[in-house]
């Protein structure tokens, strides 16, 4: 049996939608299985033992009609007997329908209905603590799987020569890993999924207080002036705490330094779920609009806790949608202040 998974864009939608192949693999593990990717989101799947080939959808694909159709061929040729269109959107939607496999399953949707032979509708509800993100990808393997787990968590695979590389260069870095190192996600993908800066600034200072641990930011090059916004709106003491020079340059240097971490705080997105994926313990700030129940995959109250507005004000939520509160989320930031976050915060932090 040949298996096209689809996934584009996101990073933690790609990580989460890896456990598909190990789930696939256990029934089925003659399978030959591929994954459809963006190129960029590589990094947190790579050296998967359960994904025998990737197709990327890179850049230069996306803004090419012909370079696109190209790819749409290549994916024809393949002959696959069974497409997992998780990421259901049109341009997946043109993959599935090119593939021409017997097989072909996604979301519900009415307007793309006629594209699959099975549709499941997304439940609104978890069952587990693995999370709806988790439990509504599984659903989509019904059709294939007589056995399926009700959780896999997503893992990635660093080698011997990242853990040991990243080790060295923290110790060169003049940083003590016998001592806590806290990994703050101190921006969201966008500005909507950003706590404010200010307030993430008292949430460090916190930290310090608390554990007397050492803070590493996480941003990448192009984000270095926001990052240094908060690093300056931290206490002189917690300053001290902090090594700013010292963060992952690539993806892959990202997650072999945060295996080396004691916890990883701060907003939630790729980055947490990364962290989740090495097994590292994390505390989650969600932006106000985004579905908790979706993405606090694995919180369990102790290694894995998270935060949400609806949580400490849910009185804010009543009559109104996601979309809606999307549209008020800077507002909705503002009634979020870190005092509401802190009590929580510190008995978080009270176990290391």
């Amino acid at each position: 049996m040949k298996i096209l998974i689809i996934q584009q864009k996101m990073i933690g939608d790609v990580l989460t939608t890896s456990i598909l192949f190990e789930a696939l693999k256990a029934e089925h593990p003659d399978a030959e299985l591929h994954y459809v990717i963006n190129s960029h989101t590589f990094p947190v799947v790579e050296n998967n033992p359960f994904i025998d080939k990737f197709l990327f959808v890179t850049p230069e694909m996306e803004e090419s009609k012909s370079k696109f159709l190209a790819f749409l061929n290549a994916i024809k040729k393949e002959n696959y007997d069974a497409v997992v269109d998780v990421y259901s959107k049109f341009s997946s939607n043109l993959m599935t329908k090119f593939s021409g496999a017997k097989i072909k399953i996604s979301k519900k949707k009415w307007y793309t209905s006629h594209y699959y032979t099975h549709t499941f509708k997304e439940a609104k509800i978890p069952n587990t603590n693995a999370g709806l993100a988790v439990e509504n990808r599984l659903q989509l393997l019904q059709p294939l799987c007589d056995d399926i787990p009700q959780k896999l968590q997503p893992k990635v695979y660093l080698t011997p020569e990242e853990i040991e590389n990243s080790k060295q260069f923290l110790i060169d870095s003049n940083i003590d890993l016998s001592k806590p190192l806290f990994m703050i996600s101190v921006l969201g993908s966008g500005e909507n999924k950003t706590y404010p800066l200010p307030h993430m600034a008292d949430l460090i200072d916190t930290i310090v207080e608390e554990t007397n641990g050492q803070i590493l930011f996480n941003y990448i090059p192009k984000q270095v002036h926001l990052a240094k916004t908060v690093y300056n709106f931290c206490k002189a003491e917690t300053k001290k705490h902090t090594y700013f020079e010292v963060f992952g340059k690539s993806l892959r240097d990202f997650l072999s330094i945060t295996h080396h971490c004691t916890a990883l705080i701060g907003n939630e997105g790729g980055a947490v779920n990364m962290a989740k994926a090495l097994r590292i313990p994390t505390f989650t700030i969600f932006s106000p609009w985004i579905l908790k129940e979706a993405w606090n995959m694995f919180d369990n109250g102790t290694t894995h806790v998270s935060i949400h507005l609806k949580d400490v004000k849910p009185e804010l939520y009543e009559g109104k949608s996601l979309k809606e509160m999307k549209n008020e989320a800077f507002s909705l930031y503002e009634t979020f202040p870190p005092k509401l976050i802190i009590p929580k915060l510190k008995a978080y932090l009270s176990q290391f």
